[in-house]
């Protein structure tokens, strides 16, 4: 969250406005719904009946008071801000206290009802001998502690295939988009010429394959593909496997299809750059290929590390689909749950939750990575790029 955003919500939570009522009253009907659900064996407010009964009937109170509000507003729509009592100074703010107190007793019946309704759960789940049938949340929570070894695993396998997919994705990249921009210079001879339009011409043909071909296939093509490569060699399917299993085509899999995007993102970084940073850089004396790696790379990388961390997320995602092939990653461990309790539907909640706080929190990491670096390029001919120059 920025500045900006943190400014506006604590304005929000600390001034007077007339949005409190309006705001509060959803939130006094949120807690009233809860009290009147039934207590779960670990509340605390199991034995403070007389204390729940008072917070039911102040956050009644207050949804009454909203309802005044409201009425008068609609009744005295242009003179409400002149003539509504809730809008003088002293009623405002003691109704912007009030709402701290429906706030703080909405809070306490989230934790007794929700927070310690699950906790409840859990405990009869992981005690239970078999799958509880009367209660669907005490059922999922049952596989996930009877299961959880089997979720573990390939929790490990999916975070093992993004992360070291896309490191690998982004070594390539950086390969394959020097190749990509790479530009017929008048100075360069004909070998070198021919090897810049080769390589670009593969590039673009590389990019264009793998990003318009789902990764599914691309997974099929390259696990089976290899495997048949090395049966040509005589080998039994036990000696190739202990060579080149699912996991290994997973991940070659997902390094290859990372390659293509994280270089088309590696290129926009790099085109956002000013021309005339290249141009000033070869008017100084340097080549095309040092403008390229001493000014206009660093200042475009900059640009691209948003997109860049993005495809973690995308690949932590995706990785799903290499369960196809075999590899043991979370949905291919959400199947193998799902066969033994039968209970698809549930064992893919599991793992849809997973899959959420797992993009989260790399969303958090990478937001904070990005953030670190996310400086304003300077010029070419600043101070620092000219002792680069005269180093050179």
């Amino acid at each position: 969250m920025g500045t900006k955003e943190r400014g506006r919500l604590a304005s929000f939570i600390l001034d007077d406005h007339r949005y409190v009522l309006l705001g509060t009253s959803a939130v006094a009907g949120i807690g009233m719904l809860l009290s009147s659900q039934p207590r779960p064996t670990l509340s605390f407010l199991a034995s403070a009946f007389t204390v729940e009964l008072v917070m039911y009937y102040l956050l009644a109170a207050w949804l009454v008071v909203s309802a005044v509000a409201l009425v008068f507003k609609l009744t005295h729509w242009k003179t409400y801000a002149a003539s509504a009592p809730f809008a003088k100074p002293a009623v405002a703010r003691s109704l912007r206290y009030a709402s701290y107190v429906v706030w703080a007793m909405t809070l306490v019946l989230i934790v007794d009802r929700l927070v310690l309704g699950v906790a409840s759960d859990w405990q009869v789940a992981v005690a239970a001998e078999t799958r509880p049938l009367d209660d669907e949340l005490q059922s999922i929570l049952y596989i996930l502690w009877n299961g959880r070894g089997t979720f573990a695993a390939g929790l490990a396998t999916t975070i093992e295939l993004a992360v070291f997919g896309t490191i690998i994705g982004f070594v390539l990249a950086l390969l394959l988009v020097f190749c990509r921009i790479q530009t017929v210079d008048p100075a360069d001879n004909d070998f070198v010429r021919f090897l810049k339009v080769v390589g670009c011409g593969f590039a673009k043909a590389y990019s264009t394959v793998v990003r318009g071909t789902p990764m599914m296939v691309q997974a099929f093509i390259i696990y089976s593909g290899i495997f048949a490569l090395i049966r040509t060699t005589g080998m039994s399917t036990t000696e190739i496997n202990a060579v080149w299993n699912p996991f290994w085509g997973g991940l070659v899999t997902i390094s290859l299809n990372s390659t293509a995007y994280m270089m088309e993102v590696l290129r926009g970084g790099i085109e956002s750059v000013d021309r005339g940073q290249a141009e000033a850089a070869r008017s100084l004396g340097l080549s095309q290929w040092q403008a390229m790696s001493k000014v206009v790379f660093p200042q475009g990388i900059k640009f691209a590390i948003p997109g860049l961390s993005n495809e973690l997320i995308i690949n932590i995602k995706d990785s799903s689909v290499l369960s196809v092939i075999g590899t043991f990653d979370l949905m291919f461990a959400s199947t193998t749950v799902a066969g033994i309790y039968y209970q698809n539907l549930q064992s893919n909640m599991i793992v849809a939750v997973v899959y959420l706080m797992l993009t989260l929190v790399a969303s958090w990491l990478l937001g904070r990575f990005a953030r670190h670096f996310d400086v304003t390029p300077e010029p070419f001919g600043s101070t620092s790029d000219q002792t680069i120059l005269g180093e050179e």
